[in-house]
């Protein structure tokens, strides 16, 4: 990219940079017109979209050394090895490939497997058999192992029938007499028959809540400040659906492609499915990938003249090795379809490049047309693209470019590359940078180790898709509605009661409480292009004036001391309204207020230029900042040496009281209520749950989160994550507090998730059960 940027002369650099939305036809002429021309671009598109040159192919060679190498773990015992070198093997294996006439992928199907019934992982053996024998039904050695994993599972008239299949499948004698010795012992046992149920399906489903209606009550409007954006047409209660929907378009993030399935997202099983034409995608199961268009299972040319297996076992050998039974009717556009053939480019450029070009693959296989000047902004999308930055503009027209060029080869001359279409997809660029949403999974972490305090919440950002109704909601700093996804699909749930006509509106990413005011603005300018002026922004509030706020000098006094470019924006607020926003509801909150904070008629009568940084905005009391700033310098750099710790699993004792004594110097430099200091309770409380000392873990844990109820609120799902922590640690110490934080944390997670909350976060179910013992039973809790 780079390279292509310097070759452009700089007039041409310069018609891009000062484009706008009128000449951008013009300007995508001229740039198109000298790329057709450069022979490194052309060199470019090869490299990224000749399948004969990509690393994205098939190859046979590498999936048969990685075989090699496979078996050589396993019979080292070296089982996740073996996996690893197997499961990689499938992913380059041609699907048409040959091993000592057996198919290579159900001789890899069948030798992981082998690795899975090692290491006790019996269900997903028994998936491996089924995908090697749906390639080769006369596969013995895989009916003999679908026997053996579905013996272990308990499943005994399934281990019977495939043995059976086995032994009428095997040549040798010795063979037969095995399998017969095995049916003897199987027959004489006297287990109960159970079948397994298929992860997929379960998930396909939905689950708890998967029925659940959404409120009809919602309507596009348009705002003067805001433009356009959904608002309730009636009054929602809290925690109502208001809105579900699957994406226009979505592609896996590159961070997450070797961890989640890359069709619907959900974790990858270790009985992983890959694409079968190029080695990119992994999927869950055969229903992912279908739906996907990283095809389906096909015969081996061996197997498809007709065998005998007997008449009792016929039906039985159809039922398993029938290849509908591993894929379901596709209705879906299969988004990785014109990517699919071993070319590079959808590995190689960025996830918006790959997924505009889902969306104009899409919209050509929709529409059966080509596309007009006007067709893709008629899709609802706004756009920043006259005020995206001038190098920032000139990467977007490029890797417009290069896209139509790999999109050409994959779709042949149905998408010309002209001026018309490069200015086309520079604009579906901007608009995914302003409407595309990043997809969260959360992942929690089960405390099943010596620390409790590994119980955590993160949040892992799996994808990047846009939803054509989903990108209507406004944001808001304070929002009113919680966006989460389960799989694919979009959810959107109120976190309050909204009345009529009132906005509904989420956030883009920045929350009071999680940045001070100034921040947030500069975060949504700079990625999407507007300046926020949602009441959280425009509005005083506890949080803004407290989250960094220094310790006023004057004990008797709780009053803020803020830095010049916070005074700014803060008394910007009181200027343009001398409103205050909600505050923040709890315990904690209901000790201050925003009066107690600040001396509101000092600010008002004061331009901001007369309001010393140093000094109390209540009392007006004088502090030396600088100082201050030093000592908190001082002590995060202990905190740091204390997360350095953590993250090495080992704490000396000097590291522990380093960090406490620290702690000491933060509370006693900032405001009470700054964020820092519960970030540091929190790392602080995690050292001592390391070194075995739950009591000041759970002291200190409580403490931070006093701090956050006053910079979130009381109920929001920050407060939430937090409470796990406490949870884990109540329950490590046997306190029978934890039925009361549970329930409280039950309460946040309904209101944000709904009947979609154990769905959310598995995890909140194992917590109540653990919690049994210490409480008869939970109390109802309803919203």
């Amino acid at each position: 990219m780079e390279k292509l940027k310097s070759l452009l002369p700089d007039e041409l650099k310069r018609m891009v940079w000062n484009s706008t939305v009128e000449n951008l036809p013009a300007a995508s002429s001229s740039l198109l017109e000298f790329l057709l021309n450069l022979p490194q671009f052309h060199q470019m598109v090869r490299d990224l979209a000749a399948p004969e040159d990509s690393l994205c192919a098939k190859n046979k060679a590498a999936a048969m050394e990685l075989k090699k190498k496979g078996n050589q773990c396993y019979s080292n015992g070296d089982y996740a090895a073996a996996l690893h070198c197997y499961s990689q093997a499938l992913r380059v294996a041609p699907q048409e490939a040959d091993d000592r006439d057996r198919s290579l992928v159900a001789a890899l199907f069948l030798n992981r497997a082998s690795v899975f019934h090692r290491q006790g992982l019996l269900k997903e053996c028994l998936r491996d058999c089924n995908r090697a024998l749906q390639i080769s039904p006369s596969y013995s050695k895989a009916w003999y192992r679908r026997g053996k994993a579905n013996a272990a599972l308990g499943n005994r008239q399934e281990a019977i029938l495939d043995l059976g299949v086995a032994k009428d499948m095997e040549i040798s004698l010795a063979g037969k007499r095995q399998i017969e010795c095995e049916l003897d012992m199987i027959i004489s046992q006297r287990q109960s028959a159970s079948r397994i149920v298929d992860q997929c399906s379960q998930i396909s489903t939905g689950g708890a809540g998967a029925g659940e209606p959404c409120q009809s009550s919602l309507s596009c409007v348009t705002t003067h400040d805001k433009g356009r954006g959904m608002a309730a047409q009636c009054d929602i209660p809290q925690s109502s659906l208001i809105h579900k929907e699957e994406p226009y378009a979505l592609v896996i993030l590159k961070s997450s492609r070797e961890s989640h399935c890359h069709y619907c997202l959900g974790e990858l099983p270790l009985d992983t499915v890959p694409c079968l034409s190029c080695s990119i995608p992994l999927y869950c199961s055969e229903r992912c990938r279908a739906q996907a268009g990283g095809g389906s299972l096909v015969r081996h040319q061996e197997e498809q003249r007709d065998k005998s297996y007997g008449d009792s076992l016929e039906k039985h050998v159809m039922e398993v090795t029938s290849l509908h039974n591993s894929t379901t009717a596709v209705e879906c556009f299969p988004e990785h379809k014109h990517e699919c053939g071993g070319v590079h480019w959808p590995a190689v450029l960025p996830p918006d490049v790959v997924l505009a070009g889902r969306i104009l693959a899409k919209h050509l296989s929709q529409t059966g047309i080509l596309m007009n000047p006007e067709t893709l902004i008629t899709l609802g999308f706004s756009h920043n693209y006259s005020l995206i930055a001038q190098g920032t503009k000139l990467e977007v027209h490029i890797y417009a470019s290069v896209l139509l060029c790999c999109l050409q080869h994959a779709l042949g001359f149905e998408l010309p590359v002209n001026a018309i279409y490069l200015s086309q997809t520079v604009i579906l660029l901007s608009q995914i940078r302003v409407n595309a949403m990043a997809i969260i999974h959360m992942k929690s972490v089960d405390p099943r180790g010596p620390h409790a305090f590994t119980s955590t919440v993160e949040q892992v950002t799996v994808g990047q898709a846009i939803y054509k109704t989903g990108s209507m909601f406004n944001h808001s700093c304070q929002p009113n509605i919680n966006a989460y996804f389960l799989s694919r699909t979009l959810f959107v749930r109120t976190t309050e009661v909204v009345q009529t006509g009132f906005p509904l509106e989420l956030s883009y990413g920045p929350q009071v409480g999680q940045w001070d005011c100034c921040d947030r603005l500069q975060i949504l300018e700079d990625k999407y292009s507007f300046r926020c002026r949602c009441s959280g922004c425009s509005e005083l509030n506890i949080a803004d004036l407290v989250l960094n706020a220094f310790h006023c000098a004057n004990p008797d006094c709780i009053g803020v001391l803020l830095d010049t470019p916070v005074i700014k924006y803060e008394t910007g607020k009181l200027t343009s309204s001398h409103k205050t926003s909600r505050l923040n509801g709890g315990s904690e909150v209901e000790k201050i207020n925003v009066k107690s904070l600040v001396c509101l008629n000092l600010m008002s009568n004061n331009s901001s230029c007369h309001i010393k940084p140093a000094s109390c905005l209540n009392c007006g009391h004088y502090c030396n900042l600088d100082a201050a700033r030093e000592a908190v310098d001082n002590a995060l750099s202990c905190m740091h040496s204390l997360e350095d710790a953590i993250a090495s699993k080992e704490i000396p004792s000097m590291v522990l009281s380093d960090a406490s004594r620290s702690l000491g110097l933060l509370r006693s430099v900032l405001h009470p209520y700054n964020k820092r200091i519960a970030e540091a309770e929190d790392k602080l409380a995690q050292g001592f749950c390391w070194t075995g000392d739950l009591r000041s873990s759970k002291g200190l844990c409580s403490s931070s989160i006093k701090i956050l109820e006053v910079l979130y609120g009381n109920d929001h799902i920050v407060i939430g994550y937090e409470l796990i922590k406490l949870a884990t640690i109540q329950l490590s110490l046997d306190d029978p507090e934890v039925a009361k934080t549970i329930t409280r944390l039950e309460k946040i997670f309904l209101r944000y998730f709904g009947a979609h909350a154990n769905l959310v976060l598995p995890y909140l179910e194992t917590l109540k059960k653990e919690s049994l013992p210490l409480h008869r039973q939970f109390s109802s809790v309803e919203i």
